[in-house]
């Protein structure tokens, strides 16, 4: 049976659909005296076309938090919206289908099939979405001129420099024109230059309309973006946007 997904509550008239809208959304884990709270009554929205930062020390609950908006794990408490979806709608087949049709992941390590050339790879991020294999090559190499690696397309993973799979990566993760890219720590595992590019690489994807999301605990990349959301002890304490205010969360 094919997914149906189910739309999530109706805005007023004329307000745009975030992309992401997190409600009151909590992420426990065991039971008991043994049970944990990685996340606490979080609320936000991420308005599509935004470029955003979640920041926060080792154990805060980012990774959590992550995992909720990529639909790889359910919350406790709360509701998650995605692209328009209810995720608490969804089973597990509606979630497999959202996530490769609506998101684009992009890891610190790139996860990328060694031995194999780099337009494989960005092709593999089309595998879920039932294109022939001619049209899933044609789109990874259009993918892959478009973080600048055209030269590239034969290369294997082991040929290439850091920097070089991490836009590999990238590339994979928005062959498929996502809705959402999610990057965590994408430049956890480069080096300073290396890193620099695939910031300004991400910055110019959001540039031509990419909704981007990149989880990081590196507080002058986070202070960098347009908006930034701190995450300490499982709660949203801070949400800084463009030129304006801080503005705390407390409770």
């Amino acid at each position: 049976m094919t997914a149906v997904f189910h739309d999530a509550a109706v805005l007023p008239a004329g307000s745009p659909e975030p992309v992401v809208r997190l409600t009151g959304v909590g992420r426990a884990y065991g039971s008991g005296p043994h049970r944990v709270h990685a996340l606490r009554d979080v609320t936000a929205s991420i308005a599509p076309g935004e470029l955003v930062a979640v920041a926060g020390p080792s154990g805060s609950g980012k990774s959590t938090l992550l995992n909720l908006v990529g639909t790889l794990d359910r919350p406790t408490s709360g509701q998650v919206v995605i692209d328009g979806h209810d995720v608490a709608r969804l089973d597990d087949r509606g979630l497999s289908s959202l996530r490769a049709h609506r998101i684009g992941f992009v890891f610190q390590h790139f996860h990328l099939a060694e031995g194999t050339r780099a337009v494989d790879n960005v092709a593999d991020g089309l595998l879920y979405t039932g294109l022939p294999r001619r049209r899933r090559l044609a789109r990874a190499e259009a993918a892959l001129h478009r973080v600048g690696l055209s030269h590239r397309t034969g290369h294997r993973s082991h040929q290439m420099s850091g920097g070089e799979r991490q836009r590999v990566a990238i590339a994979r993760a928005v062959v498929g024109d996502p809705a959402l890219l999610l990057a965590d720590e994408p430049t956890g595992a480069l080096d300073t230059r290396s890193g620099a590019l695939v910031v300004e690489l991400l910055r110019e994807l959001h540039t031509a309309g990419t909704t981007v999301v990149i989880i990081t605990h590196d507080t002058e990349l986070a202070a960098s973006l347009p908006r930034h959301l701190l995450v300490r002890d499982g709660r949203l304490v801070e949400d800084a946007g463009a030129g304006g205010p801080v503005r705390e969360r407390t409770g």
